[in-house]
């Protein structure tokens, strides 16, 4: 018999647990760092997006207390109400500077930046090209925007090129969107080609630069080099500041009129309650931590080219990256769940990655690195995944 409601809830989560697509938070006891305290256990941490360690940093944390005794703890309000303050402002003028963009505009999260501006500049009628492994927030931009929405092959600009010909003569708006860095590939994007193809083709090209903003880049400034590409090449670029900048929040890039169009249209900005002064604070910090502290790029370059050289005798795909993001592909969630339980017996966290946030059949470790990390951190990781491989192979026999 047939009944309406939320009846099947229940029988869709044991599902998931059949087939190994049931997903559990875990409990943290400690700050961020190269080694988290969880379930009583010390553990190697190498699934954080803490790219140069600075969300433990304790001058960060000086200046966010001294943003709370100035500014308290919440905004209290929107930023068009009277939840922008100064220390918002600053930030904001500073991530322009440091992105060679006239203006900067804070958002709660990358999330909210990306549906946020997609859907505040997008209507019905409207284009959208997207590469088919971008973020799901950008994905999620697209389709609620309620513009035509079109998926190109990744990293692929002759097929987008043979994509975009379809709205040739069309007089709506065309927008290109890409990730910099792919969160779970490690890859960056074929930036010049982008550049090159959307300025033919009159359309606008949007970066997301999540995972490329202070590691990538000439003083941390990311994937789009804000001395080769200006608001012209690249109109929309967003960077988030809860990865390598180690604090929370997000924020767009460009020229002043994007921003002023965003501060008018975007309803993601318009009616969610500012991120504290303090956090501003922070992030204000951070971002001449990032531009001065040149080490810890270079440092997780070394620990990059250290792992990469290990893992490239594991019988696991290892997927071609040059950022802190080193995907190890396994291939089933089962067995990459087996790998990673293995792991962590042995004080190493590595979470196991499974569709739909990869495609099937590609279930993985996405192993991250830290400029916290060092070398023996690295070798004790090869060590463990030689003994997560003589494990799987013991295990299905």
């Amino acid at each position: 018999m047939h009944t309406r409601g939320f009846g099947d809830l229940s029988s869709q989560l044991e599902a998931l647990r059949d087939i190994d697509m049931y997903r559990s938070r875990r409990q943290v006891a400690s700050r961020q760092g190269r080694e988290l305290t969880i379930d009583g256990r010390l553990l190697l941490n190498f699934c954080s997006n803490d790219y140069l360690g600075l969300a433990g940093d304790p001058r960060l944390a000086e200046a966010f207390k001294s943003g709370v005794d100035r500014w308290g703890t919440g905004a209290g309000a929107s930023h068009l109400i009277c939840g922008h303050t100064e220390a918002h402002n600053a930030l904001e003028e500073s991530l322009a500077a440091f992105t060679g963009r006239e203006r900067a505009l804070l958002y709660s999260s990358g999330y909210a930046a990306n549906v946020g501006v997609i859907n505040a500049l997008l209507t019905v009628g409207d284009q959208v090209f997207e590469d088919r492994l971008n973020h799901a927030s950008l994905l999620d931009g697209g389709w609620i925007s309620r513009a035509d929405f079109h998926w190109y092959r990744h990293n692929d600009t002759h097929d987008l090129a043979d994509r975009l010909t379809t709205v040739d003569g069309v007089r709506q708006r065309v927008l290109v969107v890409s990730d910099g860095t792919f969160s779970m590939d490690g890859d960056q994007c074929e930036l010049e080609g982008l550049v090159e193809l959307c300025a033919a083709q009159s359309s606008w090209l949007m970066v997301d630069d999540a995972h490329g903003m202070g590691v990538h880049g000439k003083d941390g400034t990311g994937t789009v080099d804000p001395a080769r590409f200006t608001s012209a090449d690249v109109p929309i670029l967003i960077g988030t500041l809860g990865k390598a900048f180690g604090t929370a929040g997000a924020f767009v890039a460009g020229d002043e009129v994007l921003i002023e169009t965003l501060i008018q249209r975007s309803r993601n900005y318009i009616y969610t309650t500012a991120i504290p002064a303090a956090v501003a604070c922070a992030t204000s910090r951070s971002l001449e931590i990032v531009k001065n502290e040149q080490w810890r790029r270079d440092h997780l370059k070394s620990l990059i080219r250290r792992f990469r050289n290990g893992a490239s005798h594991l019988p696991f795909e290892l997927m071609p990256s040059e950022s802190p993001i080193q995907p190890l592909v396994v291939g089933d969630p089962a067995s990459t769940l087996a790998v990673s339980r293995h792991l962590e017996a042995v004080g190493c966290l590595c979470t196991a990655i499974r569709p739909p946030t990869v495609p099937e059949g590609t279930s993985r470790l996405r192993i991250t690195f830290t400029a916290a990390h060092t070398e023996s951190d690295v070798d004790r990781l090869l060590e463990a995944l030689r003994g997560a491989v003589a494990y799987t192979v013991s295990v299905s026999k």
